[in-house]
């Protein structure tokens, strides 16, 4: 969902890419965000967009502790106001390595004074990328270390390369959910905020979503009632990414609006934007995951390259 031309602009701080290798993959992880900023096949060839600020200068921002827009950039809990971004600030945050081995590590990020100032909680927010064959598993723990209840939501925003290959077109591209599915597609106003109105959304087949540059001329296409796996695959060469999210009940389908963008982002989600004109409550919005004091919540999803 557009924010001008990144999540968050990158703050000057001393930093080195983590890189994780195997005889199948090759994946590389800023610690500014814990975004993943490549991901290549054994024969090189890159599936992830790389950024481009044409169009869109991000890669794959973690979503933390909210998803979308906050009606005038703020939120409400237990009843004081504090504000907060598009998206949370964890995809601003620099994360520290933990933990590295063999085609894994794990990047944690604390509570400290900015994020008190916008999210007044003790927290641990854990991201393990894990190469498994031809997929990568990410692994988000949060942690509340604090003595109050703790509402968040969760989300990933990887945004894959359309086309793949030289003499391809975008509309050569579609994304195929593993059953046959009813989503509805959830409203938004002109501003992008939740409009409380879902309609229809239907599939080919009840399956298919052939990609088009239109599709998301009014911002992202948010879906709800869905198959927890979706793949993007050329109906050229067969190759693509499959994305599985078994514990994300939302998904967004995105590029920037109005232009030729040559990429999408696949999006999955655990909770909703703010309502239009409706300062949230966070306590209160029901779709946050409510975390109790010395709790851990744990949520997997998984991106396999399709060769």
């Amino acid at each position: 969902m557009k924010a001008g031309s990144s999540v968050h602009p990158c703050p000057r701080q001393e930093r080195e890419m983590i890189s994780l290798n195997t005889p199948r993959l090759q994946l590389t992880v800023d610690p500014l965000g814990a975004q993943m900023m490549n991901l290549k096949d054994d024969s090189g060839l890159e599936y992830l967009w790389q950024g481009d600020p044409q169009y869109w200068s991000d890669r794959a921002p973690t979503l933390f502790p909210f998803i979308g827009r906050l009606t005038h950039n703020s939120y409400r809990c237990y009843g004081k106001v504090y504000p907060m971004g598009i998206h949370g600030f964890a995809a601003g945050s620099l994360f520290r390595p933990v933990t590295q081995g063999a085609g894994e590590v794990e990047l944690e990020l604390r509570e400290g004074a900015d994020t008190l100032e916008q999210y007044p909680f003790s927290f641990r927010l854990g991201i393990r990328y894990r190469l498994r064959g031809e997929a990568v598993e990410i692994a988000c723990t949060v942690e509340n270390t604090g003595d109050a209840v703790m509402p968040f939501a969760l989300g990933g925003h990887p945004g894959f390369r359309v086309p793949l290959e030289a003499g391809e077109r975008f509309e050569d591209y579609r994304l195929e959910f593993s059953q046959t599915c009813q989503p509805d597609r959830v409203g938004f106003t002109p501003a992008v905020y939740l409009s409380g109105r879902d309609d229809a959304y239907p599939l080919e087949e009840g399956r298919y979503l052939p990609l088009r540059h239109d599709l998301f001329d009014q911002d992202a296409v948010i879906l709800k009632n869905m198959a927890r796996q979706v793949t993007l695959r050329s109906r050229v060469t067969g190759k693509g990414v499959e994305v599985t999210y078994p514990d994300m009940p939302y998904l967004g389908i995105w590029h920037w609006p109005k232009t030729d963008a040559p990429y999408v982002c696949i999006e999955p989600w655990t909770s909703l934007p703010s309502r239009q004109d409706v300062v949230e409550e966070f306590t209160c919005k029901s779709d946050l995951i409510h975390l109790a004091p010395g709790k851990v919540y744990e949520n997997t999803w998984t991106i396999r390259i399709i060769k």
